[in-house]
Order: structure tokens, then sequence, then C-alpha cells
């Protein structure tokens, strides 16, 4: 059957209620998309259901809109199909069925992020043993206790805001060097 005689027939089946378009369609290509959904992470029961969805939604078409074919049905079947699959591939990205589960199915990386963590702040806390005293506390007054430069200025009795900016400017300098003089230490 070539295609305008499978669109005629699609068509005009469709307008009678009758299911013999389903079947002439089925057979001509859900091959298509049976291939598109295998290459992209899918199965065979994928294929049938986003197959069925697409037909569904070209029989609502036909009835609603006065649909014209402008190009073989089948064109039009693999498009929707195509793009419901690459719908519901998106929405499986961020769909999870429960914490739990995404836990049991990612608890290695969970565990190796949280020694990654565990080792991050470890060395930080060294870092910041090896200052001065001065800055240790001036260091855990900003990024601990969350104190505003204002602050800051009062307690330590900073002449202005600049002077307790470059103040803290230096102490995360001084992190920094002991960060790189490690660093380079760990490479030799």
């Amino acid at each position: 059957m070539d295609r305008r005689t499978t669109n005629s027939v699609a068509i005009d089946d469709f307008k009678k209620d009758s299911n013999i378009a389903f079947g002439i369609l089925y057979q001509q290509y859900f091959r298509y998309t049976k291939k598109f959904i295998l290459k992209n992470s899918g199965n065979i029961e994928d294929a049938e259901d986003i197959f069925q969805d697409s037909l569904l939604i070209l029989y609502e078409k036909l009835n609603a809109d006065h649909f014209k074919a402008q190009t073989c049905l089948g064109n039009y079947i693999i498009g929707i199909s195509k793009n419901l699959w690459l719908k519901k591939l998106k929405n499986k990205n961020f769909y999870i069925t429960s914490p739990e589960d995404y836990f049991l199915e990612h608890q290695h990386e969970i565990s190796a992020a949280i020694e990654d963590e565990k080792y991050y702040w470890e060395k930080i806390l060294g870092y910041v043993k090896s200052i001065s005293s001065h800055c240790q506390n001036l260091i855990h007054d900003i990024f601990v206790e969350n104190k505003s430069i204002e602050e800051i200025q009062n307690k330590y009795q900073y002449s202005s805001k600049h002077n307790a900016q470059n103040q803290k400017y230096k102490c995360v300098e001084q992190i920094r060097k002991i960060k790189d003089k490690t660093f380079s230490a760990d490479f030799q």
C-alpha cells in the first residue's frame, strides 16, 4: 500500500470509528518508533505505549481539527512518537520514586561525596589552625557566626569598614598561601 492510499484509508477509517486504520498504521510505521525508542534508552513496551499514544493523538486531531494531511500520516505519527518519548525521557531524569529508593540507587556516589566533604572540611580546618589567632577569630566571626562587616568593625575596633574588609582579605590570603604551599608540597 502506498502512502496516499494509507493516508486516505486511515483517514476514512478514523472518521467511521473503525479500527482498521490502527492496524494499517501499526504495520506501516511502528518499526520506526520502535527503532527510535530502543536507540534512546527505551524498551519494546515503551515503544508500544508511545506508539499507541501517538495513534490516539492523531485520532483526536483528525476528528477535532478538520485535519488535512500535508504529508504522509506516518511522518505525523513518527514525529508525535519522538516528541512523546523525548518528553518522557526528560521527565524521567527528574522523577524520584522516593528518597529511600534514590539513596539505595546512588548510595556509593552519596557516600563518596560525604567523604569528600569531610576531607575538604578537615583540610580547611587545618589551614585555619595554621594562621594567626587574630585571623582565626576573625574568620570564625565572619564565616561561622555570619557577622556583618559593621559588627566586625565594632568588635575588633577597626577605624572603618574598609579597614575591616582589608583585614578580612589579609586573613583569607593567609589561608590561601598555606593552601598553595601545602598543595605544591603534595606534588613534589
